[in-house]
């Protein structure tokens, strides 16, 4: 008898996918813990605060008025008008409600702009290192990424002239984040409209601003890319309530748009999701409605525990970090220890680093090669400082049995 071959196969798409590396890490760390290891989960970027009383009570408010019923797919008019209003207020960037487009997370957000303007065969600029699910996304459209990297040595940040080198008009989007995921990099003022000028000879390109750590930051302002002249038409500004508000469980993000691109997202969304949870919108529009300044608390917080991590892995010997500007990661480069062993595990690369680190002390981090960058491990100290201070003692005996081959 002939053997089925289409049975059990799943889709030419999904195989060229790859499962996210944050999430892989965090799964990884869970069953560990879950044997009973004392694993201290530095993987996930989630902020370990609850969210605030304030937004909790405009939910319950909207439950009780049965605020339950199908929302509009692009979102309630009231919060897109509350998101327009933020844009304004805190970004300097004219998007009217229809510009605005609500969804179910900013990886949604994310995921409904790049399906809905990249073709096959069109190339996407991703600044490296980046964040995991841009790379996958690009693929899932056919697109091609090209990779525009810039190490600890400039900051994480790309440079005009980098950018110059690989534009053409092959190029349809440029996707970056600031602050960044995975380096806590802000790109400043001047350096975006130095980048803006060099995007602007190009006919036809676009620019997704992803600036979900916006309110994260431990210098000042993040500036927008849409901000500075004649980019407002060619930005996609990506946001959401998930990290500054701690509300990543209730999975709402929002992009402002050039009206063409919003009216593409609202067709795309509405054949995916629909209309995001209504009761998620009316807690987002609390959130966005309040001034900035009620999550300076948190911020705080995540700035004491990054000086905190800073001072103790400059003691680590080998370890190259820079002093992150913002959200609460360390992407840190682990190259002196390529090439080493502790008599049992052989290091080669950021994955395996990542896995010794796992395996020998329980400690997650996620490898560098998801976020297009193998010489690096990224960690998050989104987690108590007594986590954090067992973190970076691990660490440190563990990287000490490391010596070369």
């Amino acid at each position: 008898m002939q053997e089925n071959t289409r049975v059990g196969k799943v889709s030419h798409l999904l195989e060229k996918l790859s499962e996210s590396a944050t999430l892989a890490m965090a799964r990884m760390g869970r069953e560990l813990a879950a044997e009973g290891k004392p694993v201290v989960n530095l993987s996930i970027g989630e902020p370990d605060f609850n969210t605030p009383d304030f937004i909790k009570d405009a939910a319950i408010a909207a439950i009780h008025a049965n605020v339950t019923h199908y929302p509009p797919v692009n979102g309630f008019p009231e919060l897109r008008q509350a998101i327009s209003n933020k844009f304004k207020r805190d970004n300097g960037l004219t998007y009217s409600p229809e510009q605005v487009v609500v969804s179910t997370g900013a990886k949604q957000s994310l995921a409904n702009v790049i399906l809905a303007l990249v073709n096959p065969g069109d190339e996407v600029i991703m600044p490296s290192p980046y964040w995991v699910s841009y790379a996958e996304l690009v693929k899932m459209a056919g697109g091609t990424v090209i990779e525009l990297h810039a190490g600890i040595e400039s900051n994480f940040k790309i440079t005009p002239e980098g950018l110059r080198n690989v534009i053409n008009e092959r190029t349809k989007l440029i996707i970056y984040s600031s602050p960044c995921n995975p380096t806590g990099s802000v790109y400043s003022k001047e350096e975006l409209e130095a980048l803006s000028k060099v995007i602007l000879q190009h006919e036809g390109v676009y620019v997704i601003s992803d600036e979900i750590y916006e309110l994260i930051n431990f210098v000042g302002k993040t500036y927008s890319i849409g901000a500075c002249e004649g980019m407002l038409d060619r930005t996609i500004t990506v946001n959401g309530v998930s990290k500054a508000f701690a509300m990543t469980g209730w999975r709402l993000g929002y992009i402002g748009a050039p009206l063409w691109v919003a009216q593409a997202c609202n067709k795309m969304q509405g054949q995916i999701t629909s209309g995001a949870n209504t009761i998620a919108q009316m807690a987002a529009k609390a959130a966005l409605e309040a001034d900035p300044s009620v999550v300076n608390e948190m911020i705080a917080v995540f700035k004491s525990r990054r000086d905190r991590v800073y001072e103790g892995l400059s003691k680590i010997p080998g370890l190259k970090i820079n002093l992150p500007e913002a959200a609460f990661y360390f992407y840190i480069d682990v190259t002196a220890f390529f090439n080493t062993t502790d008599g049992e595990t052989v290091v080669k690369s950021s994955e395996d680093m990542a896995m010794y680190l796992l395996r020998k002390v329980y400690v997650a981090t996620v490898a560098g090669d998801a976020f297009g960058d193998s010489n690096c491990i990224r960690i998050s100290y989104a987690t108590s400082e007594e986590n954090l201070d067992q973190a970076v003692s691990r660490m440190t005996q563990a990287l000490s049995e490391l010596k070369p081959l």
